[in-house]
């Protein structure tokens, strides 16, 4: 299996933080963590860097961060690409693609989810790599700027922003090692709406979300967002899912401290935030 994708306009965080040694990696994160949704093993990755003008220090802290989430994906970087185009880009822009493999009669495809499934949740880091433009831009409408704070978080608003994407790599291969896995959702771009990618004539329900960090109700307060809007673009602290048999899922929940069940599956269909009852039925 392949997968590619790049950080968004977490890159401009990057840039007026004045740290590119993170990034990277966020860019492993993004492809890996979509790699393993059908519990494919990531092996080999390349990377590729668009710049409007040669610069050694940072595309040197970008690899810094690249090797690190290689590191913690136990993959290879096998080759990359750093382009200098600058009639064509202003800054920088990182992307990369990552090919994984799993057996054939190994693959989850979401489409032996079946009512009775229960829904459990891997806390993310953080904003991981998605939402960035919603959150710069309620956090600056509101005058926040990046070296600020706001209460809760104990560190700057930036450096909140930067935390790398947690990558679930050895985490979730385990788990489907050990249990038997209907379904494996990465809860990037889109939030709850990733649900929508799993079989079709279910509902799936998030009866008990994760109490979302601060950083996502301080943009929810600042932004007046409700919770229809917020959960369809950012992930809420649940980063990663993984719907399984009732008996597997608490289990999974028991096992690891960053999980936990959030809801389950039952006749219907599309995903339904049950606190709020905002039905999502179109990713």
């Amino acid at each position: 299996t392949l997968a590619t994708d790049g950080v968004g306009t977490k890159i401009l965080v990057a840039e007026e933080m004045g740290i590119w040694s993170t990034i990277g990696i966020d860019c492993i994160a993004m492809n890996v963590n979509d790699t393993i949704c059908v519990n494919a093993e990531p092996v080999s990755f390349v990377d590729y860097i668009a710049i409007d003008e040669p610069d050694e220090e940072l595309t040197r802290q970008i690899g810094v961060g690249l090797q690190r989430g290689a590191e913690l994906s136990n993959m290879e970087i096998v080759g990359g690409e750093v382009a200098v185009l600058p009639e064509m880009v202003k800054g920088v822009d990182l992307s990369g693609t990552c090919m994984g493999y799993v057996a054939k009669d190994r693959v989850i495809t979401g489409e032996s989810c079946e009512k009775g499934d229960l829904i459990v949740s891997l806390r993310s880091s953080g904003i991981h790599s998605n939402g960035l433009t919603l959150a710069r831009k309620v956090l600056s409408s509101q005058g926040v700027a990046m070296d600020d704070s706001l209460p809760g978080l104990g560190r700057s608003v930036g450096m909140e922003l930067l935390e790398p994407t947690e990558i679930y790599v050895k985490q979730v291969l385990e788990i489907a090692r050990e249990h038997p896995v209907h379904g494996l959702v990465n809860i990037t771009g889109g939030g709850l709406r990733n649900f929508l990618r799993m079989r079709k004539g279910l509902r799936y329900v998030i009866s008990d979300p994760v109490e979302p960090a601060p950083i996502f109700s301080a943009i929810r307060e600042l932004g007046r967002m409700d919770d229809r809007e917020i959960y369809q673009t950012l992930n809420m602290s649940m980063g990663f899912a993984i719907v399984a048999p009732a008996d597997a899922a608490e289990e999974i929940a028991a096992a690891y401290g960053n999980a936990s069940v959030v809801g389950r599956v039952e006749e219907g269909e599309g995903v339904l935030l049950e606190p709020s009852g905002i039905a999502y039925d179109h990713y």
